[in-house]
């Protein structure tokens, strides 16, 4: 018989602790999926929305800062804000999945994470 550590969750205790932790994460991702991210750069110049999942929802461009002879300049503010607000889903999601895990984030358990 193996002695039981004291105030160490029995096993039934434990698997509901990680059903509980998955129900948890997938409640999470369904809400960061489902969030928009907004970022501008240039000053406002140009203004992108992403959704969880990633994709482009909108991009938004004043018209003033369209000049044909610097295109470049253009597409650079572009992929920031777009990058940017993707950095925002990102953070979202690893500050929910973090919340989410609750005291079992340091659990080592094979295919769980």
């Amino acid at each position: 018989m193996k002695a039981r550590i004291p105030n160490q969750p029995n096993r039934g205790d434990m698997m509901k602790m990680v059903q509980e932790m998955q129900e948890n994460m997938a409640r999470v991702t369904e809400e960061v999926e489902n969030s928009e991210f907004v970022t501008s750069t240039g000053g406002g110049a140009v203004e992108a929305k992403v959704n969880g999942k990633h994709e482009i929802v909108s991009l938004t461009i004043k018209p003033e800062v369209v000049d044909p002879d610097d295109v470049e300049m253009l597409e650079d503010l572009i992929v920031s804000a777009v990058n940017e607000s993707i950095c925002k889903a990102n953070e979202a999601m690893e500050k929910g999945m973090e919340s989410a895990k609750g005291g079992l984030g340091g659990l080592n358990i094979p295919g769980l994470f």
